[in-house]
């Protein structure tokens, strides 16, 4: 399967709905998870459900930011210069094994379905900008000047 060169409104709907059921699992999942145990390997554990959580979390975040961001390029609301320069998708931080490890398997599938989509949505960022790798900086200018009087 080839990668996208192009977004479209109809696919940023559909990941921003998958996006958010994903971060809504994820409140639930690590807000809802108290460890009651104690102990060493209690407080282990806890540490590792708490970093994880924050990492996923952030993550889910990110996505939605970017998801956001190109919804209001499509609603009008952004330019496509205020999105190339604004809606940057930041690296992602992969889950440490020895906290996956101390996890139960239904948190370690949610931590890995946040990180397959943050990977989906890195592929068609990068596939985005790349469209605007190949054309000089003078043409972008006149596009976006073209596009401003005729938007509005």
């Amino acid at each position: 399967m080839g990668v996208p060169t192009d977004i479209n409104q109809p696919i940023i709907e559909a990941l921003y709905c998958e996006a958010l059921l994903l971060a809504d699992e994820v409140r639930q999942v690590f807000d809802l998870n108290p460890i009651r145990d104690t102990g060493e390997e209690a407080d282990l554990t806890r540490l590792a459900l708490s970093v994880e959580g924050l990492r996923t979390t952030t993550r889910v975040m990110h996505v939605l930011a970017w998801l956001l961001n190109h919804r209001a390029y499509y609603a009008g609301e952004l330019t496509e210069f205020q999105l190339r320069r604004h809606s940057t998708l930041p690296a992602d931080r992969i889950p440490e094994e020895e906290n996956l490890a101390r996890l139960e398997l239904p948190t370690r599938a949610l931590i890995a379905e946040s990180v397959r989509l943050h990977a989906r949505i890195s592929r068609l960022d990068s596939a985005w900008r790349e469209r605007f790798e190949m054309r000089p900086a003078a043409i972008l200018r006149l596009q976006q000047r073209l596009g401003s009087v005729v938007h509005g």
